[in-house]
């Protein structure tokens, strides 16, 4: 980015190089072409009348006509100077111009820049910033607000299993005479509830850890036959909890080089959406195409068809499809976003598609 900058700033100072150049070497000529001109048209005009050789005119001209080359060069040194502070005060002109209006890329107004149209590329340029820091500002509130709104959203979410989790251990500490079977009751909702507070304590951790690091990697040759063999068994419990089916259809032995435990967590994130958003009773398909020089996971699962419109912001922060919260499979809107991330860090691409009750994530990444 820095060299693709730097040759557009080389290219627009030989352009204005090229431009007060070729101004100035045009007018210096007009110039001259003017001095010339003029002085023929007086010696016409002189020759048609008859004067005496005492005359001041007379004596003024013959001394202008036999010192004639000295004038025309004094003349056109004074017309050269003249010319170049011109130029050059037009020149610094354009400076003014681009200095009083890179404060207009940063104000609140829309209006877009307007330069002379000698500088019609920077104004160009100078538009295109504008428009990218309008919609990185827009896009940053629109982070801001959706992080806020869903620390509000955690934030009374944490009072009902808490609740929960005082009410029935006051119970069975205040019931005597309690049953096994209730207090097995009592128990099993409270650590249930106690698990679901413990997932949003973890949220709220997963919301600073994401805005404060940097993500780097530490790549490594990893078998990713094995890697999503081992992804599959772990999530049997989650799957059996809906009745789905997982199938993976990958290579033998499939080697790439990736960081372990970053891309274990996309995978993760993916398969926990494919399950959190599917029907029960249906199938989850992981594929894998080798290609030349990359491979190309696909997470396909049957669910509710995602709106486009909501589907172009999927994989924004804080972005939840759910808005209602539900605490099933209320998360803090980051697994997709930070999936993204991982595989661009490594590379690669990721894509979302919706249609007809199939949706399918599409990570493609380097092989070696």
């Amino acid at each position: 980015m820095n060299r693709e900058n730097n040759s557009k700033i080389k290219r627009f100072k030989q352009k204005i190089l090229s431009e007060s150049l070729t101004r100035v070497f045009i007018e210096m000529a007009a110039f001259a072409a003017a001095f010339w001109i003029l002085y023929f048209i007086g010696r016409a005009i002189f020759g048609i009348w008859t004067w005496r050789s005492d005359e001041t005119i007379y004596i003024i001209f013959k001394m202008f006509e036999r010192n004639i080359l000295l004038i025309a060069v004094l003349t056109g040194l004074i017309g050269f100077f003249i010319i170049l502070i011109r130029s050059w005060s037009k020149t610094l002109g354009y400076l003014e111009d681009v200095l009083n209006a890179t404060e207009n890329i940063y104000n609140e107004k829309n209006d877009l820049i307007e330069l002379p149209l000698q500088l019609k590329e920077v104004e160009n340029q100078m538009n295109q910033i504008k428009l990218n820091v309008k919609e990185n500002e827009r896009i940053a509130k629109e982070a801001e607000q959706r992080k806020n709104d869903l620390i509000v959203y955690l934030a009374h979410d944490l009072k009902t299993p808490l609740t929960s989790v005082i009410g029935y251990l006051t119970l069975l500490r205040d019931e005597n005479q309690i049953s096994a079977e209730l207090r097995e009751k009592y128990l099993s909702i409270s650590l249930e509830k106690a698990e679901r507070l413990e997932e949003l304590i973890n949220e709220f951790f997963e919301i600073s850890r994401f805005n404060l690091s940097n993500l780097t990697l530490e790549l490594c040759r990893v078998n990713l036959t094995r890697m999503l063999e081992q992804l599959t068994y772990e999530f049997k419990p989650m799957l059996s909890s809906k009745n789905l089916v997982c199938t993976l259809t990958v290579a033998p032995d499939l080697t790439i080089r990736c960081d372990v435990n970053k891309l274990q967590r996309v995978f993760d994130n993916l398969l926990r959406n494919a399950v959190n958003y599917s029907f029960e009773n249906s199938t989850i398909e992981i594929t894998v195409i080798q290609l030349e020089n990359e491979v190309k996971l696909n997470f396909i699962n049957k669910g509710n068809t995602i709106p486009k419109e909501k589907l172009d912001r999927i994989f924004d922060q804080f972005y939840r499809l759910d808005s209602a919260r539900t605490t099933k499979s209320g998360g803090a809107g980051l697994g997709l976003a930070i999936a993204k991330q991982i595989v661009e860090l490594h590379g690669g691409r990721i894509a979302a598609y919706s249609e007809d009750e199939t949706i399918t994530f599409a990570c493609t990444l380097p092989m070696l």
